[in-house]
C-alpha cells in the first residue's frame, strides 16, 4: 500500500518509540531519497519493521531549471488544464493524477500530495548527461515499451528505463522525455482536444510521440534541497560563516568591529588570507606607532 509523504506543514506524530531503518534499505542514493520523503514499509508481514526518516533542511519544491538538475524526488507536470503529474500504482499502471498543491492554481508551483506522483530521479552514468531512471513509490522504475505503453513494473534498469530528458526548444523552462527509441513521452491529441475530456481521468500518456510539441512538453519539478546550485550556495553559506572570536584567533589580537566587518567581507569575497595578513600588519603598524 502507498504511504503519505511527508510534506511542509504537516504535523508530526507523536509516536514514543523510532525505530531505525535497516541498512539494506539504503543501499543506493535513490533508495535514501525515496526514504527522505516518504515512510517505507518492508512487506514481508505486518510486524515487519517501518523505516522513517525526516525531510531534512529544506522541503519545498523548486522548478528545474537544465537537465543536469535532476536528483532526487521529482514531479512531472503534464500540460493539462486542471493540472496533472505522470503517476503510477501499486500494479506499475501509469496515469494522470491531478495536482492539488499550486499556488493560485499556477502549475509552476506544483507540489505532490501523494506518493504515487513522486518519482525518484538518478543520473545513469555513461549515457550522457540528462539520461536518468525515474523510480516510482512502489520501488519499480518507469519504462516505455516498443509499442510506446508506459508503465513500471521493472525493478532494475533497462534499456526502455532509460530516458533521456531535453530542454524544450520553444518553451524556456519546459522539458521533454526521450525514449531509446527516439520517441517522446506526451499526452494523446484526443484528450486534449476533446472538450469534455480534459481532466487527467481522462488522459492517456504514450510515449510514441515523433518529435516536442505542447503536447510532449513538461513542467519538471523537484525537492529543493537535492538541488545542485542550492546545495553549492548552502556550501558557500556555511563556508562564509565565521565568529568574531575565530577572526581574532587568526588575527592574534582584539579587533575593531569595522575590522571584523572587513574580514566578513573579505571571506565572502575569496581574498580572505590576505586581508587576514593585512590586519596583522596594520595591528604591529599600531602598536609602534603608539609606543
Amino acid at each position: 500500500m502507498p504511504t503519505q509523504l511527508t510534506f511542509k506543514g504537516d504535523k508530526k506524530s507523536s509516536k514514543s518509540k523510532k525505530r531505525k531503518a535497516p541498512s539494506s534499505s539504503l543501499d543506493t542514493p535513490e533508495d535514501a531519497s525515496l526514504v527522505a520523503v516518504t515512510t517505507i514499509s518492508n512487506a514481508t508481514g505486518k510486524d515487519a519493521p517501518t523505516a522513517s526518516l525526516a525531510i531534512e533542511d529544506d522541503d519545498s519544491w523548486v522548478s528545474v531549471d537544465a537537465p543536469t538538475d535532476l536528483a532526487g524526488p521529482v514531479i512531472l507536470v503534464l500540460p493539462l488544464d486542471p493540472p496533472a503529474c505522470i503517476a503510477s500504482d501499486a500494479n506499475g499502471t501509469v496515469f494522470a493524477m491531478e495536482v492539488e498543491n499550486m499556488v493560485d492554481k499556477n502549475p509552476d508551483t506544483s507540489e505532490p500530495h501523494d506518493v504515487r506522483q513522486v518519482w525518484v530521479a538518478t543520473r545513469i552514468a555513461g549515457l550522457g548527461e540528462g539520461v536518468v531512471s525515474l523510480k516510482g513509490g512502489h520501488g519499480r522504475y518507469l519504462g516505455v515499451d516498443k509499442f510506446g505503453i508506459l508503465s513500471a513494473t521493472k525493478e532494475a534498469i533497462g534499456p526502455e528505463e532509460q530516458l533521456s530528458v531535453l530542454p524544450s526548444p520553444d518553451t524556456p523552462g519546459m522539458f521533454a522525455v526521450q525514449t531509446q527509441r527516439d520517441k517522446f513521452l506526451s499526452i494523446s491529441s484526443s484528450s486534449v482536444s476533446n472538450k469534455k475530456s480534459t481532466g487527467p481521468t481522462s488522459t492517456e500518456i504514450r510515449g510514441d510521440a515523433d518529435s516536442i510539441d505542447f503536447n510532449s512538453t513538461l513542467r519538471l519539478r523537484m525537492q529543493a534541497r537535492f538541488k545542485p546550485r542550492n546545495k553549492a550556495n548552502k556550501e558557500a553559506r556555511a563556508r562564509e560563516k565565521v565568529s568574531r572570536k575565530e577572526l581574532e584567533e587568526a588575527v592574534g589580537r582584539r579587533l575593531e568591529d569595522d575590522e571584523v566587518r572587513k574580514l566578513k567581507r573579505a571571506r565572502r569575497e575569496g581574498n580572505f588570507h590576505e586581508m587576514i595578513l593585512d590586519t596583522r600588519v596594520k595591528g604591529k603598524h599600531d602598536k609602534f606607532a603608539s609606543s
